[in-house]
């Protein structure tokens, strides 16, 4: 190993509780690790979800549970990470190493403002610091990821989840640390921020040598901001080298597969794919009426400030203006897709057609019927015919029931079913939606299935009450190259098997093309272009539009980079297994 790195990881092996199998066999969660980062360079870890990609990130900053078996060795200028006492750990933990999650509500407390997380940290570690000079660098931070100074005294909750994203980046460049590890950190923003965000982190690299381990699962980004890449596969890293030369020329039969996956959806060829299936896409021709439609939507919120606030200020109550006239029209059997940057109001947008809130003004036409007219009683009853997958299926699972139980839930709640008749059609969905043994699954709890699996679930519970609208909002985003084009492919079959019509919202543009037959494009609470597809990305008219896709990251471009070798390291040629169906 290099002697003089920042950051050093040699022959790192995590094992979690349980330790053993009924062989006596460790199951090791990450495997024979040593990796290298030299101050100022950037390396991006990529796999799928479950190889140990966030173990090594935990490992960086010693946040692994007291009970995990480890071996090796962790090194941070040459001192080990693990003999660090509880003070030079609390210092070591910001000053010098940052970690961004990826959930931001891991890292946000609800209770506290935006700019009471961002001085708590300040004085933690810096409280020589007056509360103005404090205020002032961290507002110059915050507006860096495109916060600005009028968000400071609003609540997490008051954010949208890439808002809350880049509050959590942001808490990380505070203390302008020597090396920055981020899981995950833009998969929850758009394609512009998330560029924004990763231009400014390789500025600061480059600027104050800081390093960063960018963990992702969009192979695009990592090999545009990143030096170098490692790919992880069953807790080893089976492939590293130059970010071009791996993901041009990959060595490794697991990193191909991650990038056939990818440029799958990248090349845009689900159409034709599709259509030579015979699943077909779109509405039909005869279809003359709007399954869905909405008139001047608007939801708008009020910030309102105290007594103290108004007194010391000439500001007044600002109105946020997150739906802002929203017009659209929805066919049956059609998959419009709502892409924005975060905050634009999509996902508002969404809970607002759904009446989960009643709107400021306009009209939400469902099947002919107004529901910004219907009761709570008559709401009820119209969501068997339209239901929501969310982004993150963990959150939305209850971690109390058994998966299959939250499946047959809807079914009971709506009095559709007796108990035995209920869970006899949720083993059914788990069979439909790929989780096999049904049986076996149908006892299992959240926390025991994989991010791909858990959204399966989310997706079984959404079609049990078989509705004729699906609400998607970013229900692939947190899944890796190959789990999305799993999901993304079986629902293009439900689709077809149970007569859907999608309102799918996403950032990422290349999966609403692989998807989509329209794009409605949103900015600052309106729709500023809506099309065709193919149209949308060939003949953008719209200076956003056109803004979204020259920052989205493309596989692609990456062919006319200069050539390097990259290295395989795993010689074993046992098969593997991504579960694609491409």
């Amino acid at each position: 190993m290099t002697t003089d790195a920042l950051f050093q990881l040699e022959n790192l092996r995590v094992a979690y509780p349980p330790q053993r199998t009924a062989k006596d066999a460790i199951e090791w969660a990450v495997d024979e690790v040593s990796i290298a980062l030299q101050a100022g360079e950037r390396l991006g870890i990529v796999g799928e979800s479950g190889c140990g990609k966030s173990t090594l990130g935990r490992a960086a900053m010693r946040l692994l549970p007291p009970s995990t078996r480890i071996e090796g060795r962790v090194l941070f200028e040459g001192r080990s990470v693990f003999d660090f006492s509880p003070k030079e750990l609390r210092c070591f933990r910001g000053e010098a190493v940052a970690l961004v999650f990826q959930d931001p509500m891991t890292r946000l407390d609800p209770v506290m403002t935006i700019g009471e997380h961002c001085l708590e940290t300040l004085r933690a570690h810096q409280p020589n610091l007056s509360r103005r000079q404090a205020k002032d660098r961290a507002i110059a931070t915050l507006e860096a990821v495109k916060i600005p100074a009028s968000r400071w005294s609003q609540y997490p909750h008051e954010f949208s989840g890439g808002m809350r994203q880049r509050v959590a980046i942001a808490l990380a460049l505070l203390l302008n640390p020597k090396l920055i590890v981020a899981d995950e950190p833009t998969t929850s923003l758009d394609v512009t921020v998330s560029a924004q965000i990763l231009q400014e982190l390789t500025r600061l690299c480059q600027e104050r040598q800081m390093a960063l381990i960018l963990i992702s699962h969009d192979l695009a980004m990592v090999g545009e901001y990143c030096d170098r890449i490692a790919v992880m596969y069953q807790g080893k890293v089976v492939e590293t080298g130059a970010a071009q030369a791996v993901l041009v020329h990959p060595q490794h039969e697991y990193t191909q597969s991650l990038l056939q996956a990818a440029l799958h959806l990248q090349a845009g060829k689900q159409k034709a794919e599709i259509g030579e299936r015979g699943v077909g896409n779109g509405r039909n021709s005869d279809d003359s009426s709007p399954l869905l439609r909405t008139e001047n939507l608007q939801q708008h919120y009020t910030l309102e400030q105290n007594f103290v606030a108004r007194w010391l200020t000439s500001d007044q109550d600002k109105t946020i203006k997150a739906v802002d006239g929203v017009s659209l029209e929805l066919y049956p059997g059609e998959i419009l897709g709502l892409v924005g940057e975060s905050g634009c109001g999509k996902s508002t947008l969404s809970r607002t057609i759904l009446q989960l809130i009643r709107p400021t003004a306009g009209r939400v036409e469902f099947l002919g019927h107004d529901l910004t007219t219907f009761s709570r009683q008559a709401l009820r009853q119209q969501r068997r015919q339209m239901q929501m997958v969310f982004q993150d299926p963990h959150a939305c699972l209850n971690p109390l029931m058994m998966v299959g139980d939250s499946i047959a839930d809807p079914l009971l709640i709506h009095g559709l079913a007796d108990a035995a008749t209920a869970q006899s059609q949720a083993q059914a969905m788990l069979e439909r939606v790929g989780l096999v043994p049904a049986e076996a699954f149908y006892s299992r709890y959240p926390n025991e299935l994989s991010g791909g699996q858990q959204q399966r679930v989310a997706i079984a519970r959404a079609l049990i009450t078989r509705p004729k609208l699906l609400v998607c909002d970013e229900p692939v985003s947190m899944l890796d190259a190959s789990v999305q084009a799993q999901v993304l492919n079986l629902m293009l079959e439900l689709k077809q098997e149970f007569d859907l019509t999608y309102l799918f919202i996403t950032h990422d543009l290349w999966v609403a093309r692989f998807l989509c037959d329209r794009i409605a494009v949103m900015n600052a609470g309106k729709i500023v272009e809506i099309g065709e597809t193919g149209q949308i990305f060939s003949h953008p008219q719209h200076p956003y539009t056109q803004t979204l896709l020259a920052a989205a990251p493309l596989l692609s471009r990456l062919k006319h980079q200069p050539d390097t070798n990259s290295t395989c390291l795993s010689k074993d040629k046992k098969p593997f297994s991504t579960n694609q169906t491409l």
